[in-house]
């Protein structure tokens, strides 16, 4: 419950200097509502580095708590994560679809690698670099949601098909699926593509006669495969409310059901078709023919996603357990009503709605410096008196770019270290 300690399955907050609470951002605060997930038992397979290569890369002592570490450190309860990942296969199974995670939430081999072994049935990147990153370290089950567009960027998706004959990639225009047919050419290999069909406007080829025309320019060309369509519908992710959610969802994904349907009639491969997310995993199974969800952000469950609201009408989205999150020291303590911690932007972003203050259901955290962040509270005051050096913990306001920002996240099991997960593809945006 926000405000209360948590013990046994849920994640323990406990330390003597900070209290184990949750909370999530003042609009739903007055709701009281419990942030928990489903209690599902599955096998811990974490990777990462063991108890004793935590000690030789990072220079701390196997097991250490979790608020002895150095601040800002990013954290991940394992539990938590692990929880998370059986509800959603548990979810997808039950709708009778599969789930292809999207890892620009992670951009970590390790949890790719724990999404594939629970029934995954592939891997999604963003970004090329991401691919190549997760590849090179065994994860070769990879479907690229954005064209690659330039002849070396073309090139370099080629050598991934050399190396995985289940890399797929994206296209959305005429010329990208000729470059794309000639480079696989010269590369000796048939690259697996998918149309890449916009709902809304942000990528993709609009959903009608043009996109079922590049279908088939993409079926006849030499050394490319068809292997179906995405239809991501990134806008509906963060609808508030539930029904609103599912009824735009639906309205929207009407027309990309229209070009499914007209190339399944002509004869063309739809056996992808995939889209939707966290959001709307439990929403995409309306959709007749669709395969699989593009999800990413349930292993996590930011200060975005807690605000949608869920099916039961709750106005927290409580399918799955906030598991991410940054913890951070006091550094400032000497003004009235206000805290400083050294989690700013560079540790946090500036996305809003801002972090969630674990422990401190009043708290608003602005992390607008470079360096850090200020804590403001309400007219009740603080829920407990903070001194300069006590640690602090955090929701994180959006996952993906966050964990860009660090080069590992702590993977904590009872408030210590188990593992240390590395954060694979930080930085490859190109």
């Amino acid at each position: 419950m926000f405000g209360r300690e948590q013990t046994g399955p849920n994640l323990a907050r406990v330390s003597p200097m900070a209290k184990p609470a949750s909370s999530s951002r003042r609009t739903f605060l007055s709701t009281g509502a419990a942030i928990a997930a489903a209690h599902v038992w599955i096998p811990r397979t974490v990777h990462g580095y063991a108890v004793d290569e935590v000690t030789a890369r990072l220079d701390i002592p196997a097991g250490t708590s979790k608020w002895d570490l150095d601040t800002p450190a990013l954290c991940v309860d394992l539990d938590r994560l692990e929880r998370n990942i059986a509800t959603m296969q548990a979810a997808v199974k039950r709708f009778g679809i599969a789930a292809r995670p999207h890892a620009k939430t992670h951009k970590s081999a390790d949890i790719a690698k724990m999404q594939l072994a629970a029934g995954a049935v592939g891997i999604c990147t963003a970004k090329l670099g991401e691919a190549e990153a997760l590849m090179a370290k065994g994860v070769d089950r990879i479907c690229m949601t954005t064209g690659n567009l330039s002849p070396q960027k073309i090139r370099r998706a080629m050598q991934l098909r050399k190396q995985s004959v289940q890399f797929i990639q994206a296209t959305d225009n005429e010329q990208n699926a000729r470059d794309l047919s000639a480079a696989a050419k010269e590369a000796g290999v048939t690259a697996d593509v998918v149309i890449d069909v916009a709902v809304g406007t942000r990528s993709g080829i609009p959903p009608g006669e043009e996109a079922v025309a590049l279908a088939k320019l993409v079926d006849r060309l030499p050394n490319l495969k068809l292997r179906g369509l995405l239809s991501y519908d990134g806008g509906a992710q963060h609808i508030t409310g539930f029904s609103t959610r599912k009824s735009k969802t639906l309205e929207n994904i009407a027309p990309n059901l229209e070009v499914r349907d007209a190339m399944h009639t002509a004869g063309l491969n739809t056996e992808i078709f995939s889209g939707g997310g966290t959001g709307t995993y439990n929403i995409q199974h309306h959709v007749p023919g669709f395969t699989d969800v593009q999800v990413g952000s349930y292993l996590f469950m930011d200060m975005q996603y807690l605000a949608i609201g869920g099916e039961d009408g709750d106005a927290v989205y409580k399918d799955f357990a906030s598991s991410l999150t940054v913890v951070g020291t006091v550094v400032n303590n000497r003004f009235p009503g206000r805290i400083t911690t050294d989690a700013g932007a560079k540790a946090l972003t500036l996305n809003v709605p801002h972090a969630g203050v674990i422990g401190e259901p009043g708290a608003d955290y602005n992390a607008g410096s470079d360096e850090f962040g200020v804590i403001t509270f309400g007219s009740g005051g603080p829920a407990k008196s903070w001194k300069i050096g006590d640690r602090i913990e955090m929701i994180v306001p959006h996952c993906d770019p966050v964990v860009n920002l660090y080069d590992v996240m702590y993977g904590i099991r009872n408030d210590r270290v188990e593992k240390v997960i590395p954060v694979t593809a930080r930085g490859r945006s190109q």
